[in-house]
């Protein structure tokens, strides 16, 4: 790997405004950051930038169901999104949105040059139209089964499934998600992009992109079905920029979108006053561009994005990295059992340094999914940063603090150990460029492991009882010092904030990649404080009990959408029972939570209920409810859960118990 400075522009995929971010958004942006700060640290001009994607139907639609503008409901989610980044540590240069003049400006320009030069052409099609919502519905507010693989449910664009891709024409027997009434067909004039006009240009990229194989894979299934020319209207009402010489026509979301990418980093040209916008989005130059994005958003990112900055004399990126999904405890995230986390509701409760290291030390460089584990969670973090990390320099501070009035010996005693450390950083720089972290962790906590051996073998707690031998303590534990300094340099882009405490320790007020090869000698240190603490489980039980119960944003179905929508089939599945309430009391230690014991006529159940602040405990029993009956049992802080008690209301003191009508009795089925 070259140490040549090199001029990078790095990207994660816009965060859609229909929600918070959550630890499934986290994952891109922990690697794209932990990537970006390695650039950096290395000596490179890396420039870090992302926007909220602002635009589309379903931004339109909650914005006037809450009375606001769009402009007002984007600016209040990309606040919060700011701010949760901000906490997690991820460190844009510039984060900006796509309702912005200077995206307008580009997209217009892109659209323009695509038009000069035939990529851009119109035709009349048959859409999806609404009449009780007076709208034409974009793809994903259809849903129905598809027509290939007669999977039900699916959206009106591509099929989950199978991953069929057509339009809401096709599927059978469609619905409107706003109304759920079926739609009528209408004719409506639209622009297209001769996306099948350019395999053979795309064919050319790819062999200079070092796409990741399975990436590749992809393509080729996507080049044998062939390209299809891609529709980049919609038609008003809707949410952003309107195409030049069109009253009622708009650009689709996913045209200016990526966009976004160019119009962030322009924002960040002119309010630095550097670098030139054109030596990076111009053809000709030696910069670098890459894409982080998720696996679900390759088809934009692979075919349609590089096609428009072809056909609109742009530079392509150099590459594009697509990671997988997330799940937890090997699961889909789920609300119910608790899973769905958002950042905020992590943040409330844990240290985000811990999530990325977790993070780094199960990612890879391919698109398969990586799980958060919180049992491996728990445990990882207490062994890998607790006990083997920072457990070296807590080791050693105490001695030179105490006994040595902080100062460092002016020598190491193994000189040849500390070139061990040195020497790895060719290998763990390589795993940090070619996004290998599950290696860079593996082989860091390898040295740390070789660090505390060194440790124990020398006892510098025995040799102090003799004076005579008190240099040698020095040299020792500035030894181990210099091994954990060394090991925390090459952590940087994963824990920067357990590396900013580590810096303030050791003296040092900056750090460089270059600088773990150089040992710290004859310096003084501070007192030395804890940098980080094990994870307490309680807490992340407390994390799993907030999130069940927190709504973590609205969503809706377009794009960007992370709602979960089950079948027909599926929903025929839950056992609704009545119940009778025998017993109910508060639980000691939670704030919402009841305990009840509830008959079902064969058997008897316990059941937590977030219910407490509506009902007090004494009015329940004796009472009638409807209770999922066959939902697996859940092993919570205060107990197990044997089924769930069904209430309406937005939460607090406003919640309604679902009853049945009387007469009805325990063991009675809901139908």
């Amino acid at each position: 790997m070259s140490d040549r400075p090199r001029r990078i522009l790095v990207t994660s995929a816009l965060p859609y405004a229909n929600g918070a971010i959550h630890m499934g958004h986290m994952v891109e942006y922990l690697q794209t950051d932990i990537w970006a700060r390695f650039q950096k640290l290395r000596g490179h001009d890396c420039i870090y930038v992302c926007a909220t994607d602002a635009h589309g139907t379903p931004i339109m639609l909650k914005a006037r169901e809450l009375g606001v503008s769009p402009e007002e409901l984007t600016t209040r989610i990309s606040a919060e999104f700011i701010r949760d980044f901000a906490d997690f540590g991820v460190d844009f240069d510039n984060f900006y949105t796509t309702h912005s003049p200077e995206n307008e400006a580009l997209t217009v320009e892109i659209y323009e040059a695509l038009r000069a030069s035939d990529d851009i052409y119109t035709k009349t099609i048959e859409q999806a139209y609404d009449e009780q919502e007076g709208m034409f519905l974009p793809d994903r507010f259809v849903r129905g089964t598809c027509p290939r693989c007669k999977s039900e449910d699916q959206y009106g664009d591509a099929c989950e499934v199978c991953g069929a891709t057509y339009s809401p024409s096709d599927l059978l027997d469609p619905v409107s998600v706003l109304s759920g009434k079926t739609p009528v067909v209408r004719e409506s004039e639209h622009y297209f992009f001769r996306l099948s006009e350019y395999e053979a240009r795309l064919r050319d990229w790819m062999k200079s992109a070092s796409l990741d194989r399975n990436v590749l894979a992809k393509l080729e299934e996507w080049f044998a079905a062939g390209l299809q020319d891609w529709d980049i209207s919609r038609d008003a009402p809707y949410f952003g920029f309107n195409i030049p010489g069109t009253v009622d026509k708009y650009f689709y979301v996913w045209l200016d979108a990526p966009v976004g990418y160019l119009a962030s980093f322009l924002n960040y040209c002119k309010r630095e006053g550097t670098p030139d916008f054109d030596e990076y989005w111009r053809p000709g130059h030696d910069t670098e561009v890459y894409h982080f994005i998720g696996k679900d958003i390759m088809y934009f990112h692979t075919l349609f994005w590089p096609a428009v900055l072809l056909g609109a004399g742009m530079r392509t990126p150099t590459s594009v990295f697509a990671h997988g999904f997330l799940t937890v405890n090997g699961q889909k995230m789920s609300k119910s059992r608790g899973t769905f986390i958002t950042a905020r509701t992590y943040l409330d409760h844990l240290d985000p340094a811990w999530l990325r290291y977790y993070y780094a030390a199960k990612l890879g460089p391919t698109i398969e999914d990586i799980d958060l584990n919180l049992d491996d969670f728990i445990a990882r973090v207490n062994s890998d940063l607790v006990g083997k990390l920072v457990n070296i320099a807590s080791r050693c501070a105490g001695f030179i603090n105490k006994n040595f009035d902080g100062m460092l010996a002016g020598a190491l005693p193994d000189p040849e150990l500390f070139e061990e450390f040195a020497a790895a950083s060719g290998r763990i720089a390589e795993h940090y460029e070619k996004r290998e972290f599950s290696k860079a962790m593996r082989l860091v906590m390898m040295l740390a492991d070789r660090a505390n051996r060194y440790i124990d073998q020398h006892k510098p707690w025995l040799m102090v009882k003799d004076p005579s031998r008190l240099d040698d303590v020095q040299g020792v534990c500035t030894q181990g010092i210099n091994l954990f300094r060394s090991l925390m340099i090459y952590l940087t882009p994963v824990v920067p904030t357990i590396a900013a405490s580590a810096r303030e320790f050791l003296g040092d007020s900056d750090w460089h990649w270059a600088d773990a090869a150089f040992p710290l000698l004859g310096k003084p240190t501070s007192k030395f404080k804890a940098l980080t603490t094990r994870v307490d489980a309680d807490k992340v039980e407390k994390m799993l009990e907030d999130a069940k119960e927190t709504n973590p944003g609205e969503v809706f179905a377009g794009k960007g959408d992370d709602e979960d929508f089950i079948s027909i089939d599926d929903f025929m599945k839950v056992d609704l029972r009545i119940a009778r309430i025998v017993n109910a009391e508060a639980v000691a230690g939670a704030d919402k939570l009841l305990a009840l014991t509830l008959d079902l006529g064969d058997s008897t159940r316990s059941v937590f209920a977030g219910i407490k602040a509506a009902y007090p405990p004494e009015s329940l029993i004796g009472r009638h409810v409807v209770v999922v009956a066959n939902l697996a049992p859940r092993k919570m802080r205060f107990g197990v859960s044997e089924g769930m008690v069904l209430a309406a209301g937005p939460g607090g003191a406003d919640i309604f118990l679902l009853g049945p009508d009387e007469g009805a009795e325990a063991g009675m089925r809901v139908k």
